[in-house]
């Protein structure tokens, strides 16, 4: 708890926001616990008691390895998209004002609200044979459904709003002064934007489009129908391990679900790595 001194010299203890500090970390530490503890050590657990050859074995099948490749290629090209279209959707909400900003803005969290399976059954009917966008590029001879486009649509669906959500609130905190000053200076609209707005939303967009990408690799409901699950072409890796579940095969189910786990918590390495080195290099510019 913080002091502060008063006028006449005697500390006062400033009011603290949420209940006492042992009753706050216990209620975040139960909540880890429960919801993300328990469920990732478990399936750890269940991994081990595959064995390391066994291990090897199903994740280096070739169907298993097949659908890796795929899940991988979809989501990064589902985060490049992301990546370019999120920092331009935060910068045209935050920088712009026309007639309904409010409604695209709230467009942005309808990814997060709508069921994926729903998402993944509306992008089937708009980009299929008899839909309203498929005939279009059929003829352009673009295919998207039961193609690997059609997953990374999914994907980039499903995932935009963590670079758009991320970036915004920093936009929105940037001080003006900083671009007027780089203004007086002489420089042009995109020397500031690289010099100057870039370097300042640098953490915030790594950190957006890693989650973004994390996001990816764990899409299931919006890809089922858009895909075809079509084996070696366009099964994912969630599929896998789900099929493997049906098929009562545990082990190879929590073998592939403990790769993506691994691919997760290696992108959050990453992520705050990057976003560590980008505060570091923006303080040292300072």
């Amino acid at each position: 708890m913080t002091a502060v001194a008063t006028n006449t010299g005697a500390p006062v203890r400033a009011k603290r926001v949420l209940p006492g500090f042992t009753l706050s970390l216990g209620t975040t530490l139960l909540y880890m616990t429960f919801i993300v503890l328990i469920p990732v050590i478990a399936l750890i657990l269940k991994g081990a008691e595959i064995g390391p050859a066994r291990f090897w074995a199903i994740v280096s099948s070739p169907r298993a390895v097949a659908a890796f490749q795929i899940t991988l290629t979809a989501a990064v090209i589902a985060t490049v998209f992301n990546a370019l279209y999120g920092l331009l959707m935060a910068w045209v909400l935050v920088r712009y004002e026309f007639p309904g900003k409010r409604v695209l803005d709230a467009l942005m969290d309808v990814p997060f609200a709508l069921p994926t399976a729903v998402a993944g059954l509306s992008l089937t009917a708009l980009f299929s044979a008899n839909g309203w966008f498929g005939p279009v590029l059929a003829a352009l001879g673009v295919e998207v459904v039961y193609t690997i486009w059609g997953i990374a649509l999914a994907m980039a669906f499903t995932s935009v709003p963590f670079v758009v959500r991320t970036v915004q609130p920093v936009l929105e905190d940037m001080d003006p002064a900083l671009e007027q000053a780089a203004v007086t200076l002489g420089a042009r609209p995109w020397t500031i934007f690289t010099r100057v707005v870039f370097p300042a939303i640098l953490p915030a967009w790594l950190a957006g489009c890693t989650t973004a990408f994390a996001r990816s690799l764990g899409e299931f409901g919006a890809i089922v129908f858009i895909a075809g699950n079509l084996p070696f072409r366009t099964e994912i890796a969630a599929l896998l391990a789900y099929i493997r579940l049906e098929e009562f095969d545990y082990n190879g189910a929590a073998a592939i679900a403990l790769v993506l786990l691994a691919f997760a918590l290696v992108l959050l390495l990453i992520s705050n790595l990057l976003q560590f080195w980008a505060s570091r290099y923006r303080e040292a510019g300072r």
